[in-house]
């Protein structure tokens, strides 16, 4: 049994080995050429090792469906039909990989980077691509042509032996036919997936520098084409959602609602970057965002929640505080967003997951880097999560310290280490970053505060409920109350420390959710489940209880306004430190995108006609009203702004 067992998985072992051996030999080749964008020997060694987890990857793809067929097609009197098959197969897959590897040097010259989402996106227009191929690259594709034809007959010849179709396989039995099918799909499942961790692999997996050509270079081309491809399920676009609007009115009702004038940002085709002077006039001040995990108003007794946040509460009375706060989302990736980038939400998933997005699009640190500030990216898991590794370091941070980082964690979960020890790696790296030349940036991302809520115990002293209390949550909700409660604890803890340290004079600091924990009930968009909690320490200002409505997207112009530093950038959140601004916040739920006043609510639905609210802050329900038309008009804006700025790469990290 297995002597035949290892007849039959022997042609799919040879040829991963040949389809391995030739990416790491294009991939090597490819370092060579670039050699000089590697900064030591080191890189080149985790390009090669973190290449060939891609590798395997894709060759578990490639080869998923005809492993698990192969050992049952050989049961049957169709062997020889069958090798033959699978003979014609692994020729395809072979040419498909090597034509991709082939173009990629011409690609890299055009673009800086392996082929992605731009070798799709050319395919709509094929007058346009041939007449440049052959007007602009004729010898390219002499050269692709030629070598693929000479290389053709090798790799049928080579395939052929793999497969031994010449001669008649040994006997299959059914229990050696069953086990190779097991054997197969497991190896070829684990390849796929690329890690028995929480999360399957992908780019970010395996990105580990700032520059996006190497970073692409740990990829495989057609691995990079594919993951592009199925990128594009992912970007949905507002305008075949909510309805269209002249380009040139959504610049002006968007530029109308920043409360910016028109020289400072233009109604031009492609509008221009609203360069704004900070009301702070000093030496620019260092900043630390921490954006807690999942932390909604309902929880925060200052906000009218549950008394789990006695810190953020008597922080809320320490800093400038604001009340009525609400995220752009319902997820971290969208929070990160809002906070990090300014960017509006919109029906697409957030522009950390996005293609077009993962180098020179505008983000806080792009800008703080130009500033000459050094950036950096804290936290407790794995930070390759949600693609967030990868988008920080093509889009202005410079360090990434994650779980891996981490001196002795005392307590780890299933999302890594607990905020505890995230705060305390963060006090060992400010302390570091202070002690440097350049002012700074860290943004602190915590995570116990998460299903399935695994916090150390001896913490914290769950909260005494009353017998109808206890009656509205199930014993989950009461593990996610004590989660939130040792978050506050933490991030309590961490603050009394950074006062005692010298980082903390210069230093701004904000706590804010990334969003809340559910949202829940059937309203078209659960307004209050959107109502986080933020505030601002060390602002220079007194402490100020901020009552305006306030969206995510505010933060990061206001505290650039706070540091000294010039807003230099297409966000166009409002600065709060302009107390004449009204309050206005974006949501986006699911498919429906809200716009939300001091005076109304509009909601804007898939392939529907706006609809009006008017919603109380106190007992936060929406209550239908008529229409507001021009309030309507200026939703639709807004949800077509994000859409267009990010499809015309109006958001742009750089200024020309």
């Amino acid at each position: 049994m297995f002597t035949s067992t290892t007849a039959l998985v022997r042609p799919f072992l040879l040829f991963a080995l040949l389809l391995i051996f030739t990416l790491f030999v294009a991939r090597l080749g490819f370092a060579i050429w670039q050699i000089e964008r590697f900064t030591d020997f080191s890189s080149m060694v985790t390009l090669i090792l973190n290449g060939l987890k891609i590798d395997l990857s894709t060759l578990g793809y490639l080869l998923i469906l005809p492993g698990i067929v192969h050992p049952l097609l050989m049961l049957s009197k169709f062997q020889s039909t069958w090798l033959s098959a699978l003979r014609a197969m692994f020729f395809f897959i072979f040419m498909a990989v090597l034509f991709f590897e082939l173009a990629t040097p011409a690609f890299i010259n055009e673009y800086g980077f392996r082929p992605n989402r731009l070798f799709i996106e050319y395919l709509a227009y094929p007058d346009e691509v041939m007449k440049m191929l052959f007007n602009g690259h004729l010898l390219t594709i002499v050269v692709l042509c030629s070598l693929m034809m000479v290389s053709s007959p090798f790799i049928w010849r080579t395939v052929g032996k793999l497969t031994r179709t010449k001669k008649p396989i040994i006997a299959v039995t059914p229990s050696s036919s069953s086990l190779s099918f097991i054997m197969l799909f497991i190896v070829l499942f684990l390849c796929a997936r690329g890690t028995v961790g929480h999360r399957p692999i992908n780019p970010s997996f395996v990105y580990f520098s700032t520059d996006p050509l190497i970073n692409s270079l740990t990829l495989n081309s057609i691995y990079s084409v594919a993951h592009a491809y199925k990128q594009f399920g992912n970007e949905k676009y507002a305008s075949k959602l909510y309805g269209t609007m002249a380009t040139e009115q959504v610049i002006k009702l968007v530029r109308q609602e920043t409360g910016l004038n028109t020289q400072v940002f233009n109604n031009n085709a492609q509008p221009s970057f609203s360069a704004r002077a900070p009301v702070y006039q000093g030496k620019p001040k260092n900043l630390v965002i921490i954006l807690e995990e999942s932390l909604g108003a309902q929880f925060v007794s200052s906000l009218g929640g549950l008394p789990l946040t006695p810190e953020i509460d008597k922080l809320n009375t320490e800093g400038w505080a604001f009340k009525n706060l609400y995220a752009t989302g319902t997820r971290s990736v969208r929070g990160i967003e809002a906070v990090i980038t300014g960017f509006t939400p919109t029906p697409a998933r957030a522009v950390v997951k996005l293609d077009k997005s993962q180098h020179g699009f505008f983000t806080i640190a792009s800008l703080l880097e130009r500033n000459n500030y050094t950036t950096q990216f804290i936290y407790g898991g794995e930070s390759h999560f949600d693609n967030m590794k990868g988008f920080f370091l093509g889009n202005g941070f410079s360090d990434i310290v994650d779980f891996n980082k981490i001196q002795n964690p005392q307590f780890v979960g299933s999302w890594g280490a607990s905020d505890e020890d995230l705060f305390n790696q963060a006090d060992i790296e400010l302390s570091k970053l202070h002690k440097g030349d350049k002012p700074f940036l860290s943004f602190i991302f915590s995570s116990s505060n998460h299903d399935p809520f695994e916090i150390p115990s001896g913490k914290i002293t769950p909260l005494a409920y009353s017998t109808a209390q206890l009656a509205l949550y199930d014993s989950k909700e009461l593990l996610r109350h004590q989660a939130i409660q040792y978050a506050d604890y933490a991030l309590g803890k961490f603050i009394d420390q950074a006062k005692k340290q010298p980082y903390w004079q210069d230093t701004i600091f904000i706590i804010v959710a990334d969003h809340d924990a559910r949202a829940l009930g059937n309203d078209l968009v659960p307004i209050k489940n959107f109502h986080i909690p933020g505030v601002i320490l060390n602002s220079g200002n007194k402490h100020l209880s901020d009552e305006r409505i306030v969206s995510q997207i505010d933060l990061a112009p206001t505290l650039l306004s706070l540091m000294g530093v010039t807003n230099d950038s297409p966000m166009i959140g409002r600065d709060l430190n302009n107390t004449q601004i009204k309050g206005r916040a974006v949501m986006q739920y699911a498919d429906n995108f809200a716009y939300m006043t001091d005076e109304d609510v509009t909601i804007l639905q898939p392939q529907k006609p706006p609809v009006n609210f008017d919603y109380s802050l106190k007992k936060k329900k929406l209550e239908p009203k008529a229409i507001n038309a021009k309030l309507a008009e200026i939703a639709l804006a807004h949800a077509l702004w994000g859409s267009l700025a990010y499809e015309n790469q109006w958001y742009s990290s750089k200024t020309e």
